[in-house]
């Protein structure tokens, strides 16, 4: 079958034509503007490919109820020309197929579930750290949503005592995207991430902060397996002062192998690269074509 895919960011909007096995056949990137110039050149991409189904991955926060009358609407996003926007409806209208929708952290979990790092992962964490913080969910491969689904980027983190910078969310001031995103590195220190490898003291920082969050996490989920994606894990130096801080931070509580005798494959970088949240919207546009059959 033929499925479109579309991981939907802040900053761009990555589609693709591909089908249920994870091959992509097509792909393009479009900038995030505003609805009325971005959703027609999407609408355009996929209209002529007979797909049956697509897949969004969508940045947040977003209603994924279907039982809500908000349901398929990006909601609270601090990018105001999109709150309250009916993305669902709009390619519905146009494209007249079944559609799964989710966040796009939710996406690149089921990605990695489906075909990475996550898979046989009974509860499957997977952590982008860039422009902005997520936190996807998977339990036996079907996303986590709850109340709504997880905002986990958001959870209020202990400062490192040193550490006076203001943080870059403009709903908290001490949250770990407001803390430890890519905006919030720069911010620090004046200097995007890569301009800052070789700066000690930037990840001896940045790891506590992330180190903080995933003892939370570890603690809360109680997951399988950990992923860390997303533009500042390019920095693979953070790998070890991560591991490293999450043993300290817990402090032998939780009494496992997995994270005490082998936690470089607990806390892992993405099998799938970039490719985790494209593939994940594959998965998605497949589930909804299933369940509308």
């Amino acid at each position: 079958m033929i499925i479109g895919a579309l991981e939907a960011g802040g900053t761009k909007m990555v589609c693709a034509i591909g089908d249920e096995k994870g091959n992509i056949y097509k792909r393009c990137q479009i900038p995030t503007d505003t609805p009325h110039i971005t959703m027609p050149k999407l609408i355009d991409f996929y209209i002529n490919e007979g797909i049956d189904a697509l897949g969004i991955g969508c940045f947040g926060p977003i209603d994924p109820n279907k039982n809500s009358n908000t349901y398929g609407h990006i909601t609270t996003t601090p990018k105001l020309p999109w709150r309250n926007y009916n993305i669902v409806k709009t390619f519905h209208d146009a494209l007249n197929v079944p559609i799964g929708f989710d966040t796009d952290v939710n996406g690149a979990a089921l990605g990695e579930a489906t075909w990475g790092s996550l898979k046989d992962c009974d509860v499957a964490l997977y952590i982008t750290i860039g422009t902005g913080i997520g936190v996807g969910v998977c339990i036996k491969q079907i996303p986590l949503h709850g109340l709504i689904h997880p905002e986990a980027g958001h959870i209020l983190l202990k400062r490192v005592y040193n550490d006076d910078y203001k943080g870059t969310c403009p709903y908290h001031c001490d949250c770990f995207e407001g803390l430890a995103s890519g905006p919030a590195i720069e911010g620090r220190w004046g200097k995007k991430a890569y301009d800052l490898k070789e700066v000690s003291e930037v990840w001896e920082l940045e790891s506590s902060y992330i180190a903080q969050a995933i003892t939370n996490y570890i603690l809360c989920y109680s997951p399988s397996r950990i992923v860390l994606g997303g533009g500042v894990m390019h920095q693979e130096q953070l790998f070890p002062l991560i591991r490293e801080k999450v043993i300290k931070y817990l402090n032998g509580y939780i009494d496992t192998k997995n994270i005490l005798e082998d936690i470089e494959n607990y806390i892992a970088p993405p099998l799938l690269g970039e490719e985790s949240g494209i593939k994940g919207a594959l998965v998605l546009g497949y589930q909804a074509y299933k369940n509308y059959s």
